[in-house]
């Protein structure tokens, strides 16, 4: 590939955000020398470039700059139609992102490594694994003040489960694979009303 001679543009998140802290969660993970100057964080002051606001902003501004290069949210790229860099993963391997390679990254998870799930799955290993992969979490009480409420929200996740893969994908959200569904679902016993009685 032919490449211009020129100055290369970098374009971060101004504001603080969660695509912020996954981007930065991976380069601390991947470069000692990234970790201990700049490290992990929702924001964090990028030693060159310029800011954008929101996913919007980075993308208007890589596509307005010429020669520069960010970091969105996939629905972002896909959406405004953005070129983007392979990564090598853990495995040596440069898969290409996509909701194959985030369901990979997902599936091959150790999420039994903290409690409630709370991991980050970026630099997970799979020749399939897209390296720079978070999942979105939703909490709950896991003793139910209100049952029949923690009820009702675990029988609409249970259905956009069985149901929503394709409403998510829709959205240029990635679902869950099955393992992963399997093993939130089993955990849902733990939530009880007063009486330890599961509340679904």
């Amino acid at each position: 590939m032919k490449l211009p001679d020129a100055n290369i543009t970098v374009v971060y998140r101004s504001d603080g955000s969660g695509t912020t802290f996954v981007w930065t969660d991976y380069l601390s993970r991947v470069s000692p020398e990234w970790k201990s100057k700049i490290g992990a964080n929702t924001s964090v002051q990028f030693p060159v470039g310029v800011g954008g606001k929101g996913n919007e902003g980075v993308s208007a501004s890589v596509k307005q700059i010429a020669n520069s290069i960010g970091y969105v949210e996939y629905a972002y790229a896909k959406q405004n139609k953005l070129s983007y860099g392979l990564v090598q993963n853990r495995d040596g391997k440069f898969p290409a992102p996509d909701d194959k390679s985030f369901q990979a990254a997902a599936a091959n998870a150790n999420w039994e490594a903290a409690p409630g799930f709370g991991i980050i799955i970026n630099d997970q290993p799979g020749a399939e694994a897209w390296p720079i992969t978070s999942a979105t979490f939703i909490l709950m009480h896991k003793k139910a003040d209100k049952p029949e409420q923690s009820a009702a929200a675990l029988k609409f996740f249970d259905w956009a489960f069985k149901n929503g893969d394709k409403l998510a994908l829709d959205l240029e959200y990635v679902p869950m694979p099955a393992n992963v569904k399997d093993k939130i679902r089993a955990s849902w016993k733990g939530i009880t009303d007063a009486s330890n009685k599961p509340v679904f």
